[in-house]
């Protein structure tokens, strides 16, 4: 018993030992896998950046567990589950973090970082990972298949970073319970979509944007019915948008803009009822606007612009009520603008600019009372502004310009007190302006080229916050002095072409931000005040054709930014002051016309970027100052006619080599024309007439087509030009003096052949020694010194700085492609920005690209003009072949012509400029060149454009020189749309090829597109009726009186260029010639002016 009772005693201590034995055996085994973890999570914190944010992270642990740990968080089992550190600026890689050692891991959040590397392959079967963010890091590579491994996750966010690659389709299939994917902005993942996405039928957003994804949309999104936001934009997606995609009806945000998608808007997108936003902008959509977008009646915003949508504005957009962004710019659109747009009441941005849109602006927009900024410009609209514009109170911006709008503005626009941006240009809009400005808040107004009259209303005088005023061509009166106030912030202000009067104010001087001012063209009186001076910002200043009087203060000496000063046209007097000289930024000088007397400062020699200097018709006295000579940027004109200019002509003068018109007629200079002007080698047009000059005329092409006015009255001009005597004249005698002068010409003959011997001799050595030297380099240049010359001498240097700063000629510098080439940016550590033309290395065309190589730098060191782009050197290695020349800021004509946004921009007057440049550099090609230069591909690709809009012919691979020893037969080369239709049966090369082709460009340029078929058709009765105003470009406004004369004078002679018979096209000097002639002789301008009359001028 007693035995017996002391087991029932001890029992319990037996049991309870035993308990405490297999617990502890359970808390080491927890204990140590705590411990794994923790170890694990150390180890990915040692490969790291040391972190503030994991002070926390280190061994020994409480416990052994990482649980107290910042950013970790552990289930009731100790283990880890979450990882949250977002934004902790984690620098390394995830290349040690282990994931097989943290098995309960059901979230990783390391978004906002700075981790880089790859995303782990690693990742086990087994994870339990929900929630994966690696989202705006730096981590790059493809998407590993191991993401197939998170069969778990729900969110998956590995945006904002640099990942590349395809995206594959395998992992979809174990991502069933994805909610959330996003993949945007890491610019380098391309491919297509795969289809295997529409397995994920609980995805409710899918980004994708900011990608190089191509291909077309997979009609399998069509299955994805929970997607609430598929955001695709700025991609490279090509094809239709699948109707499928109407399935999506829970879809509240899609936005597909700045693709490639074509095809029409699906009218199952009327199905999408939740939709809040839709952005379909910048793609090639075409076809009408669905009516049954009409049904959205939740949608925000509608972007439809910059596409090729046709047909009109759907009454059914008045259902969208809710809308408070629309925007259909840019497209094709007709029709009129529905009056159901007036139910808009909500809406915010309204914007139809850039389409075909006619008929009147209806009175229901005035019902629009929370619209901020309305544009209806670059349309065809027509009839009044309705005064109920006047209830629109909240607008901030107002755009109506090219349109037909006609009446005047109603007084209720003085309403509109929020009113900042008001453009009016290029209407019919008559009658006084009502009061604006009324709030105290309009920064820009424009007016350009309407009938307004009357005065300024004292609303704008006192308008202080107005920083741009344009109101030219009107019809404006009233006293100059009075009209306006002083605007502290005002950069620009043009009134030209008005009738206001008075005299300029002194408190001008005040607008210290002025940048641009021009009140050219009216009746103002008085004398220019001093204060102008004190415009330390001005760049413009044109008060020419007005009555000025009095001095040019000497004040204006401090305006250092000037680029362009026009007095021209006035009754100025006195002295031209030395300080003209400190205008160092000074391009355009016009004192044409006026009073001056004395001599020319030679001051102005330090205006070293003068390019057109004009002072006819003034009494200038003294000589011409040599120091003129020096300014080498002066290409456009010097015209110092109608003056009392004496002396000689400095030879200096002759340093010009840019110079295109030079005009020193009616004054009293003597002795002989200085020989170094054959060095003027871009001189196209000269006028000496009325002086006492007498000698023979230089060498040069302009002297020696020069009429007979231009050289006449004068002592005792010589040479082969009509009008003129032979200057061997008077050597020639009678009797016996026949047999001496017979025998001086032998032996000076003789001497002659044994110099060109001689000078024959070396010629040819050294040409040998150069193909020699050229043979064993290899690398080879020829470099301009003016963009070289401060670079270092060592060739090799300069070559692998252009590859340096195109990367290698990586694409993103690439700007254009040609025939036999790409064409790339290259900035270069000089600060100089070029243009380099790298060949294509194309395997059975070898010779073609070498020959095309060889041409265009043998015609562009032929050619030296200031309309042909110029050569600053190439290079030949093993490695590629490439061309170096000057960088056009504006690209080529047909792009400027293609784009919608920038033709308001690219006017009639610069349009005509464009083509009066590229006249005059094919007649310099075809008439002053020995031999003559054809260019054979001429087209508007191959005209290249400056900042401001000078135009310069390029690409000279296929040019031919045509000798007068060779049948000038080739293969065919051009364009096709520009080849004459001679040359592709013939295979001859003319210049009157060039003609025909310059002949489509000039049609092009006034056109704003190719004129396509009306070439082909112009033998055609059908085509010669066509009426003048039908073929301009109608994103323009009709032109003005003194622009229309320049587009009929373009026209007319691009149609004798474009005559079936060669012969029959004129020269292109006679081109050349006509277009920079003073006078037009035309027909009297009228609407109905045809085709047919044009071609049948004499020009």
């Amino acid at each position: 018993m007693a035995t017996e009772k002391s087991f029932s005693l001890l029992l319990p201590f037996l049991v309870l030992v035993l308990f405490d034995s297999l617990s502890g055996k359970c808390n080491a085994a927890a204990t140590k896998n705590e411990l794994q973890e923790a170890e694990a999570l150390v180890k990915w914190k040692g490969s790291l950046l040391q972190s503030e944010a994991l002070h926390s992270w280190s061994l020994p642990t409480v416990n052994g567990s990482p649980c107290n740990w910042t950013g970790i968080t552990c289930n009731n089992g100790g283990k880890v589950t979450e990882i949250n550190l977002s934004n902790c600026s984690l620098q390394g890689k995830l290349d040690h973090l282990n994931f097989t050692s943290l098995p309960n891991l059901v979230r990783l959040d390391l978004s906002r970082n700075a981790l880089n590397g790859t995303i782990p392959t690693q990742i086990p079967a087994s994870s339990q990972i929900v929630f994966f963010d690696l989202s705006i890091n730096q981590l790059s590579g493809i998407l590993p298949l191991s993401l197939a491994n998170l069969t778990h996750v729900s969110v998956l966010n590995i945006s904002d970073n640099a990942l590349y690659g395809e995206i594959p389709p395998s992992p979809f299939a174990s991502w069933i319970n994805l909610v959330s994917l996003r993949i945007h902005n890491n610019l380098l993942i391309n491919g297509s979509i795969p289809s295997e996405i529409g397995v994920l039928t609980n995805l409710t957003q899918l980004d994708l944007y900011n990608n190089q994804i191509s291909g077309s949309i997979p009609l399998s999104l069509g299955n994805l019915s929970n997607l609430v936001a598929l955001v695709v934009h700025e991609n490279e997606i090509s094809g239709p948008i699948p109707q499928e995609i109407g399935n999506l009806t829970k879809l509240k945000l899609l936005t597909f803009f700045d693709n490639n998608i074509t095809g029409s808007i699906p009218s199952t997108f009327g199905r999408l009822i939740n939709l809040y936003q839709l952005q379909l902008q910048g793609n090639q959509l075409s076809g009408p606007i669905p009516q049954e977008i009409g049904n959205l009646n939740k949608m925000d915003q509608l972007d439809l612009s910059n596409n090729n949508l046709t047909g009109p504005i759907p009454p059914s957009l008045g259902n969208a009520t809710r809308l408070r962004f629309l925007y259909l710019y840019g497209n094709l659109i007709s029709g009129s603008v529905p009056q159901e747009i007036g139910e808009l009441k909500r809406i915010i941005f309204l914007h139809f600019s850039t389409n075909f849109l006619k008929g009147p602006i209806p009175f229901t927009l005035g019902n629009l009372t929370e619209l901020t900024s309305l544009s209806l410009s670059d349309n065809q609209i027509s009839g009044p502004i309705p005064p109920t514009f006047g209830n629109l109170r909240n607008l901030n911006r107002l755009a109506l310009f090219i349109n037909h709008l006609s009446g005047s503005l109603p007084k209720e626009m003085a309403n509109l007190t929020r009113l900042q941006y008001f453009y009016l240009s290029y209407n019919n809009i008559s009658g006084y302006l009502p009061q604006m400005c009324q709030g105290v808040s309009l920064a820009e107004f424009t007016a350009i080229d309407n009938s307004f009259t009357g005065p300024i209303p004292p609303s704008l005088r006192n308008c202080r916050t107005i920083v741009k005023i344009w109101f030219q061509n009107n019809r404006f009166t009233g006293n100059i002095s009075e009209g306006f106030g002083v605007y502290h912030n005002l950069s620009v202000i043009d009134l030209s072409n008005n009738r206001f009067y008075g005299e300029l104010s002194s408190s001008w001087g005040d607008c210290r931000n002025l940048t641009s001012l021009k009140f050219a063209g009216n009746n103002i009186t008085g004398r220019i005040p001093p204060h102008i001076g004190q415009l330390t910002q001005l760049r413009i200043l044109d008060l020419s054709s007005n009555h000025l009087e009095g001095e040019i203060p000497s004040e204006l000496g401090r305006l250092s930014l000037l680029y362009n000063l026009s007095l021209n046209d006035n009754m100025l007097s006195g002295l031209v002051p030395q300080e003209m000289g400190q205008l160092s930024n000074l391009e355009l000088l016009d004192l044409s016309v006026n009073n001056f007397s004395g001599p020319i400062p030679n001051q102005l020699e330090r205006c070293t970027k003068l390019r057109s200097l004009k002072f006819n018709r003034n009494n200038l006295n003294g000589s011409i100052p040599f120091e003129i000579g020096n300014l080498e940027s002066l290409g456009i004109e010097l015209d110092l006619s109608q003056n009392l200019l004496s002396g000689e002509i400095p030879s200096h003068l002759g340093k010009l080599s840019k110079l295109e018109k030079l005009n020193l007629s009616h004054n009293i200079l003597s002795g002989s024309i200085p020989s170094s002007f054959k060095e003027m080698i871009s001189l196209l047009s000269v006028d000496v007439s009325y002086n006492y000059l007498e000698g023979p005329l230089p060498d040069n092409k302009a002297f020696h087509n020069a009429s007979p006015e231009e050289l006449s009255k004068n002592k005792d001009l010589c040479g082969e030009v009509q009008g003129l005597r032979p200057c061997n004249s008077t050597l020639i005698s009678h009797g016996d003096g026949k047999k001496d002068h017979k025998g001086a010409r032998i032996i000076v003959l003789s001497l002659i052949g044994v110099l060109l011997f001689l000078f024959a001799s070396v010629v040819i050595c050294f040409v040998l020694h150069r193909r020699k030297r050229n043979v064993e380099n290899e690398v080879e240049e020829v470099l301009n010194p003016d963009l070289f010359s401060v670079w270092n001498n060592d060739r090799k240097i300069i070559y692998e700085e252009i590859i340096h700063a195109t990367e290698d000629f990586d694409e993103k510098f690439c700007v254009g492609e040609g025939g036999y080439g790409k064409v790339y940016r290259a900035d270069l550590p000089t600060g100089q920005v070029v243009a380099v033309k790298k060949l294509h290395p194309q395997e059975d065309g070898e010779q073609i690209v070498q020959r095309s190589f060889r041409n265009e730098i043998k015609a562009l060191t032929e050619i030296r003009h200031r309309n042909v782009v110029k050569l600053y050197g190439f290079c030949s290695h093993p490695r590629c072949s490439f061309l170096v020349y000057e960088y056009m800021e504006r690209g080529s004509l047909d792009k400027v012509l293609k784009n919608g946004e920038g033709a308001f921009e690219f006017d009639w007057m610069k349009r005509a400029n464009v083509v009066r440049s590229v006249a005059h550099a094919l007649s310099y090609m075809h008439h002053d060149c020995n031999p003559s230069i054809v260019h054979r591909d001429l087209s508007s690709s191959n005209i290249l454009l400056d900042m401001e809009y000078e135009a310069s012919i390029s690409d000279f691979g296929t040019a031919r020189l045509l000798k007068p020893d060779s049948s000038n037969w080739s293969t065919l080369a051009g364009t096709y749309g520009y080849v004459a239709p001679e040359y592709a049966y013939t295979m001859k090369v003319t210049e009157k090829c060039d003609v025909y082709s310059f002949g489509v460009i000039a049609l092009e340029v006034i056109m704003g597109k190719h004129p396509g078929e009306l070439v082909s058709s112009l033998s055609t009765s059908g085509s010669q009726g066509l009426l003048l105003k039908d073929i301009l470009d109608q994103r323009l406004p009709p032109p003005m009186d003194w622009e229309m004369k320049k587009v009929m004078l373009t026209v007319a002679l691009a149609l004798a260029c474009l005559c079936s018979d060669p012969q029959s096209r004129p020269t292109m000097y006679h081109v050349s010639q006509k277009l920079s002639a003073a006078k037009e002789p035309f027909l009297e301008l009228h609407q109905m002016l045809t085709l047919c009359q044009l071609m049948d001028l004499s020009i």
